[in-house]
Parts: structure tokens; C-alpha cells; sequence
């Protein structure tokens, strides 16, 4: 087990003043930027040291977060080219009767979210679900929140964490855990479907009312109304139909030739940067030279907007993870937030039942610095560890603590982790308050999938 020194606890106290401050709705940024600070100078023990680790934890954050800050640009960039030449209107009007019931365009959402997401990484579904269907489902009537709450749970959460298809996070548990793959992916197929199922119908219980209200008009700036036009150019009628099939040949392409994460990310940006090229010079003729440039600014300040409260908590959770406390620290820092997890799970009392929440309070702890990966190495050696002398269904433990890593950050609980934050930019919505709307069913969901680990352990 890891000494515990007062850095760690240091840590661990910013971190629960982060998560009382978020729950009673204040901000966060001044608390993460003074507990780097504090975390800093422990470590360090100078004030000229301390002072340049705050820059580098901002600056890790963001340069860790920039892809998907530059895609949410890109994408907003397109929609605002396509919007001039009301390209938008005749792209969404086919579908705008399917998603016309704000009910079912919230579950078909998510639906539509959890197929790409298990075929390609969920980062880049996002984005592509955020740019053709989130406003369709908003211009219908479903609230931006309720938009990007069921794209979060089902993408993020149900289907990153069981990770049927593309199976990298099987791999590392069951890698750490010392048991064949095969156990861990069906197992954690069944946890995360049902933490998945779970949190979606809980969700939709608490929003029903803002649902059935419908979406104001102040929602999704990015997102507008599109208005329908006496007549449309040539050009426009193109861009309408262009876009839509080039991004499902795309999706054609990452599912059958292996395409995925950056690589998807990168594919998905540069198609959208093609068509505001497209789109200005269609649109603009001779001003393309300038209204592309006013279009990109336009997308990038959107993107700036959502992201800037971001990046100063993540440089704070960061902290926690090993690989990222090296570079902001230094060598030989700690990973805090393994550390803490590692602790915790040591001093569970040994019964199937504290094991197992345990195991899944320990990974949603790891998760906790946006990566949800970064803590299955260490949910997967605690099930070893801990259910082989007692007997217990290793494979069905490792896949419960992969669910809560995940579930919690990869993520749908931290208002810093990637998949939020780019849920949030297609659906201009605030991170924070995503992440607290998220709190409830996530919680509820987890909870369920824990007890149904501990009926097949």
C-alpha cells in the first residue's frame, strides 16, 4: 500500500472542496488554480517553482484538450458557413419530422450515440452527432441539456465503458487483472448496459417537465433556428446534401479500416475545414477570403468560451495522474489520485459486498482525472488482489471497477474529462452543469450495475 504523506492529503481536501463547491452550484476555477498552487509548492518546497507548475498544469490541460477544442471549432465554424447560404434548413428539414417529439429524439439521441460510439472512439461520435442531429433535435423542441445529457450517458458512459468492439479497455483490466479478456468484455458488457439503461431512464424522470417545456430560445447560440428561404442557390442545395453524406461515408471508413481516436478526430475536423472552404467560396464568391477567416473566428470563440472554465480544473486533476504529474511536477511525482484510490480500497473490509463497491468507488475516484483509463490498471490488479482469496468471480469484479473508471472519466461525472467537454461544445451547454445534471442518474446507475456484480460474483 502507498504512504500517504501531506501532499496527499493536501490533494484530497481540494478535491472535496471542488466537488461541495459543484454541488452547491459555485465555481471551481479559483479553487482548482489555489490547490495547484498548494500541491505545487508541497512538492517543491520554492515559490519560483510553484509559480511556473501553475503555467504547466494550465498549460497541459490545454494542450491535452486542444484537438478536441480545435474539432468543436471546426464543427461550429461549418454549421455558421452552412447558416449563411441556409444550407443548415434544407440539410435538417428531411429529418426534423423523425426527431419532431422532443421524447423520442432524446432517447434516439443517445441511441444513435451508442452505435458510433462502440465502432469508433466516442469523442469523434460526438462531434459527429453534435453536428447533424443535436440541432435537429434542438430546433424540435428537446432542451440542449437533455440533448447532450442522453449523447453523454449513452457515448460516454454506456458505451466507452463496456468497449465491446474496439476493446481497449478490457484489454488493459483484464491485462492487470490476470484473467482472459473474453470474461472481462462479456461481463463488462452486461455492467455497463445496465449502469448505462439505468441512468438514461433516471435522467429522463428528472427532465421529463423540461423536456415536455421544451427548448427556449436562448438555447444552443451555436445552434439556431434555421430559418427557411424563398430560394436557395445551387451551391446551398449542395453543402446540404454534401455534408451529411460525406460524414456517413466516414463513418463507413473508420468502422471498416480501423481509423479511430486522434486519427477520427483529425478526419472529422479536416472534412469540416474543407467544407467552410466550400461553403465561403459557394456562398461569397470574391469575400471568401475574408468570411472564411470571420467564420473560423467565430467557431474558435464559441469553442474558447466552453473551454476556458475548463482548463484550469483539469490542470488540477491532472495532478492526480501519474503520467500527467510527471510532466507538470516533475520527475518523480506522485500519482496522487492512484495513490489515494489504492489507499482506500486497502482498508475495505474483506466481504463481497464492501469488495465490490469498493472496487467501484476506487475506479470512479481514479476516474476523477478525465481520463478514465488511467485507473483500470489499478481496478484490475485490486480484483486480483482482492477476489481471488475470497473466492470471488475475478473477471466480473475487474469489469465493475472498469465500468465506474470509465462511467466516472471518460466521463460523465468530471466536468474536465474530454467526452463532457465535447458533449457540451456541439451542445453549448455549460461543462459544469452537465457534469451536475449527470450526477444523479450516473450515481443511480452505477449503483445498480454494483449490486448486479455482487448477485454474478
Amino acid at each position: 500500500m502507498p504512504e500517504l504523506g501531506v501532499t496527499h492529503w493536501a490533494y484530497l481536501i481540494v478535491v472535496l472542496a471542488i466537488i461541495l463547491a459543484m454541488i452547491r452550484r459555485r465555481g471551481v476555477v479559483l479553487i482548482a488554480t489555489v490547490g495547484i498552487f498548494i500541491i505545487g509548492f508541497l512538492h517543491s518546497g520554492e515559490l519560483i517553482g510553484t509559480i511556473q507548475i501553475v503555467f504547466r498544469a494550465f498549460e497541459t490541460a490545454g494542450t491535452d484538450l486542444f484537438d478536441i477544442m480545435l474539432v468543436i471549432a471546426l464543427m461550429v465554424a461549418m454549421l455558421k458557413t452552412m447558416e449563411s447560404m441556409g444550407s443548415d434548413y434544407l440539410m435538417v428539414s428531411p429529418i426534423k419530422k423523425v426527431l419532431g417529439n422532443p421524447t423520442i429524439g432524446f432517447f434516439a439521441l443517445g441511441a444513435i450515440m451508442y452505435v458510433c460510439a462502440l465502432f469508433f472512439w466516442p469523442t469523434p461520435a460526438t462531434a459527429l452527432v453534435g453536428v447533424i442531429l443535436v440541432p435537429v433535435a434542438v430546433k424540435a423542441g428537446l432542451p440542449a441539456m437533455a440533448a447532450a445529457m442522453s449523447v453523454n450517458i449513452l457515448g460516454h458512459g454506456m458505451a466507452l465503458s463496456g468497449d465491446m468492439f474496439l476493446q481497449g479497455a478490457p484489454a488493459i483490466t483484464a491485462s492487470n487483472a490476470e484473467v482472459p479478456i473474453d470474461g472481462v468484455l462479456s461481463n463488462g458488457a452486461i455492467l455497463s448496459i445496465t449502469a448505462g439503461l439505468v441512468a438514461i431512464i433516471v435522467a429522463f424522470f428528472m427532465i421529463r417537465k423540461e423536456i415536455a417545456k421544451g427548448a427556449s430560445p436562448e438555447e444552443g447560440s451555436a445552434l439556431a433556428e434555421a430559418k427557411p428561404r424563398e430560394s436557395y442557390t445551387s451551391g446551398a442545395r449542395f453543402i446540404a446534401v454534401a455534408v451529411p453524406v460525406v460524414y456517413i461515408l466516414l463513418v463507413l471508413v473508420m468502422a471498416f479500416t480501423g481509423i479511430r481516436g486522434g486519427a477520427s478526430t483529425s478526419l472529422l475536423g479536416g472534412a469540416a475545414a474543407i467544407f467552410i472552404v466550400l461553403g465561403s467560396i459557394l456562398s461569397h464568391g470574391d469575400k471568401a477570403l475574408e468570411k472564411a477567416a470571420d467564420y473560423i473566428k467565430d467557431g474558435l470563440l464559441f469553442s474558447i468560451k466552453i473551454f476556458a472554465a475548463v482548463i484550469p480544473i483539469a490542470g488540477f486533476f491532472y495532478l492526480g495522474s501519474p503520467r500527467n504529474a510527471v510532466l507538470i511536477l516533475g520527475e518523480g511525482a506522485p500519482g496522487l489520485l492512484f495513490d489515494l484510490g489504492s489507499a482506500f480500497a486497502n482498508a475495505l473490509p474483506i466481504s463481497s459486498i464492501p469488495v465490490a463497491f469498493g472496487v467501484m468507488i476506487t475506479g470512479v475516484i481514479t476516474g476523477l482525472d478525465g481520463s478514465g483509463f488511467s485507473g483500470l490498471p489499478l481496478v484490475g490488479s485490486l480484483a486480483n488482489a482482492l477476489g481471488t482469496p475470497l473466492g470471488l468471480n475475478v473477471p466480473v469484479l475487474a469489469a465493475l471497477g472498469q465500468v465506474g473508471s470509465v462511467f466516472s472519466g471518460g466521463g460523465t461525472l468530471t466536468a474536465w474529462a474530454f467526452g463532457l467537454v465535447a458533449t457540451a461544445g456541439v451542445a453549448g451547454v455549460s461543462p459544469l452543469d452537465l457534469a451536475r445534471k449527470n450526477f444523479i442518474p450516473v450515481v443511480s446507475g452505477l449503483v445498480v450495475a454494483t449490486i448486479l456484480a455482487i448477485i454474478m460474483m
